[in-house]
């Protein structure tokens, strides 16, 4: 019996266009996942990149119906699943 090991990528990890899926947060500051949290991006929300910055800092992402600009470092900490 195999079991499938669930995948996740963060947001500088995609490519614009990319539609994902919040499946949680990397462990470390609270400061920043409840940031995330306060901007609708809790779990299960769907997100998708659209812009990254030529050197990754920011990204634009569209959730929830608006678009939504993330520092590097707040974008990492989120766990995503890409849509299929």
């Amino acid at each position: 019996m195999s079991e499938t090991v669930e995948q996740t990528l963060s947001l500088t990890e995609m490519i614009p266009g990319t539609i994902a899926v919040v499946c949680g947060y990397q462990p470390g500051s609270q400061a920043y996942r409840a940031k995330l949290l306060s901007m609708g991006l809790t779990t299960g929300t769907e997100v998708r990149l659209d812009k990254l910055a030529p050197l990754g800092d920011p990204v634009e992402i569209t959730v929830r119906g608006f678009r939504l600009s993330l520092r590097k470092h707040e974008a990492q900490v989120l766990k995503l699943r890409r849509q299929a």
